[in-house]
């Protein structure tokens, strides 16, 4: 059994710092602004010989009722208290805290198998704050410096107790096959459209922060689920507003993060709200996951507040044409996060755009196709001569690219090419995913040498 651990700790005292240490690579998003961390994520630990999991969670301290500082609270707390242990994180530099005294009596009271860590220890400074550290009842403190690597030997030899008491021997994990992998499907919009509650409907928990203020999610969390047995790799972002709004370097590290997980992404759900549908930043992050070559799926949230339905279908249908022909086809699915209908709707969308996206057509069935397009649409003329399109063949899928070898190709018009891509996506069934159409010159390099 795989021990997990949970860092907890008042907010901007390192925990971010500590777990990147530990995962071996920046994770979490880490900046000087207190509280970046809001949910908790997690991540494969290596410490030395150590295995094990560790969740880095939101700063704890005391906030009004029903306050986002008090869910974060609340929901760290219920977090600890399911895991094998917890590694306290407090500021060598601050001192002991009020609120760490308090916490401390909490973990002492449950029972909670805890290692004390004192960051930002390195140098003089952080001495006066180790010693106090001891007033906390929770045995010797570890000095540490999670941001320059000091103090992970002292570390290696508080935890080992706690992983080797917790671990049970377990068989070795077979190789996962292609089909065992999960698919990687990121949430992404503006912010406050909803999107950690549609991942919070999905997976049937409140696993993510959620409430009326906007920006609530700051980095990406990837939640790992099962859906009729599929595995799925659920990454929530933050929410995207438009360039010239985003001013302060938190958020833009949030967005840098949102970016990176659309271009790990194999499908994305781009989320809209239905009573400001494909507005000016809509659009933009939809041209830019078809950019990335990604498959794209629309879920329309709070569609339980629109009154005349069929005319907010006809402006999504025609701002779709408008503003995104190359993505022509693409599924819209109309849902409440809030109130769960529609919701069924989503993943079968999503596994059968997934499907699209990684579709590979025969090659002589493309080029019967490829014949019957110019007849019914023959390629325009260049300097009175008919420019002849020779052979086409798939030279890749995620997203479906296709090399089409012509006599000249430079020449072919790009409404041409349009076309082809176009009647492409109607004919075998590509509604929605990028389509690359890469054009060549010379004969075909398939056809059979003569001797």
């Amino acid at each position: 059994m795989t021990v997990t651990l949970a860092i907890v700790g008042r907010p901007n005292v390192g925990k971010s710092t500590l777990f990147n240490r530990l995962v071996g690579r920046r994770a979490a998003l880490v900046d000087d602004a207190p509280g970046v961390t809001r949910d908790w994520r997690e991540g494969n630990a290596r410490l030395g010989d150590l295995e094990f999991r560790v969740l880095d969670t939101a700063g704890v301290e005391e906030g009004e009722a029903e306050s986002l500082v008090e869910r974060m609270r609340a929901e760290t707390e219920r977090l600890v208290q399911r895991v094998d242990g917890a590694i306290f994180v407090i500021d060598a530099r601050a001192g002991v805290t009020p609120f760490d005294r308090e916490f401390a009596r909490w973990l002492r009271r449950r029972g909670i198998a805890t290692v004390l860590v004192v960051n930002k220890a390195e140098g003089d400074a952080g001495q006066a704050g180790v010693l106090d550290a001891y007033s906390l009842g929770l045995g010797d403190p570890i000095p540490v410096s999670a941001e320059h690597d000091e103090g992970m030997s002292d570390l290696y030899d508080a935890l080992r107790p706690l992983v080797d008491a917790a671990q049970a021997p377990e068989p070795p994990p077979e190789p996962e096959s292609e089909e065992a992998r999960p698919l990687q499907l990121a949430v992404i919009g503006r912010p406050n459209v909803g999107k950690s509650t549609l991942i919070n409907r999905l997976i049937g928990e409140e696993r993510l922060l959620t409430g009326p203020e906007a920006g609530i999610t700051r980095d990406a969390i990837a939640i790992e689920w099962r859906w009729h047995g599929q595995r799925v790799r659920l990454i929530d972002t933050a929410g995207m507003r438009r360039r010239a709004k985003v001013e302060e370097r938190l958020e833009q590290l949030s967005v840098a993060d949102a970016l990176r997980a659309i271009r790990f992404a194999e499908v994305v759900v781009l989320v809209l709200d239905a009573q400001q549908m494909l507005e000016r930043q809509d659009l933009a992050i939809a041209r830019l996951v078809e950019e990335e070559g990604r498959a794209l799926v629309l879920a329309v949230n709070k569609w339980d507040l629109i009154e005349d339905k069929e005319a907010a279908r006809r402006k999504l249908r025609e701002r779709i044409e408008e503003s995104l022909p190359q993505l022509h086809g693409i599924t819209a699915v109309m849902l409440s996060a809030k109130t769960g209908r529609g919701i069924e709707r989503l993943m079968p969308a999503v596994l059968s755009t997934d499907e699209a996206w990684n579709r590979r057509i025969p090659t002589p069935a493309l080029n019967r196709w490829l014949a019957a397009a110019q007849v019914q649409h023959p390629p325009p003329l260049v300097k009175g001569r008919r420019l002849r399109i020779r052979y086409m063949t798939q030279a890749n899928v995620r997203p479906p690219t296709f090399a089409l070898f012509a006599s000249k190709p430079s020449e072919l018009p790009d409404s041409y090419r349009r076309y082809l891509v176009n009647l492409l996506r109607a004919d075998f069934d590509l509604p929605g995913v990028p389509i690359r159409m890469m054009l060549r010159g010379g004969k075909n390099p398939y056809a059979e040498k003569k001797d």
